[in-house]
């Protein structure tokens, strides 16, 4: 099973989309095992886009996920990884697939809704910056046999 972080974005939650994002990760068939509604400080903000430190977009990247409360979730499942990143879309939002999370409701790469992990490393090392493993809960659905051969 691998993990991957998913938060919604200031934009997200501002724009009132928290419960559809979810709603998508959900019927997609991943399984939810940690969720926190916070506002991002500015040093965890630099602790999750670390990789983009010096990059000309990194002082707005930190400006931005810290102007308002954010939803940071952890999701599990076969293949969570690639799962999540086609159920966000691209992340310019107007090379995003239609039906996909940026290309139903994005409009710039600055505004995007979503960060979803990378990579299975990734997933794992992101989710460890924003829940312990005691907050993460190991669960078996009723549906699972219906989802997961």
């Amino acid at each position: 099973m691998e993990r991957t972080l998913i938060l919604v974005k200031p934009d997200g939650v501002q724009r009132g989309l928290m419960g559809e994002i979810i709603g998508r990760f959900e019927r997609r068939g991943l399984k939810l095992i940690g969720m926190k509604f916070l506002q991002m400080t500015k040093a965890l903000a630099e602790e999750h886009y670390a990789v983009h430190k010096g990059r000309p977009f990194y002082d707005a990247l930190v400006e931005y996920i810290t102007s308002g409360p954010i939803v940071a979730m952890v999701w599990e499942g076969n293949d969570a990884i690639a799962a999540a990143r086609s159920t966000i879309g691209a992340t310019k939002p107007s090379e995003a697939a239609p039906g996909s999370i940026r290309g139903e409701f994005g409009m710039e790469i600055g505004r995007n809704l979503v960060h979803g992990s990378d990579s299975p490393e990734n997933g794992l090392l992101e989710a460890a910056i924003y829940f312990s493993e005691e907050e993460l809960v190991s669960w078996s659905r009723a549906t699972d046999s219906w989802i997961i051969e």
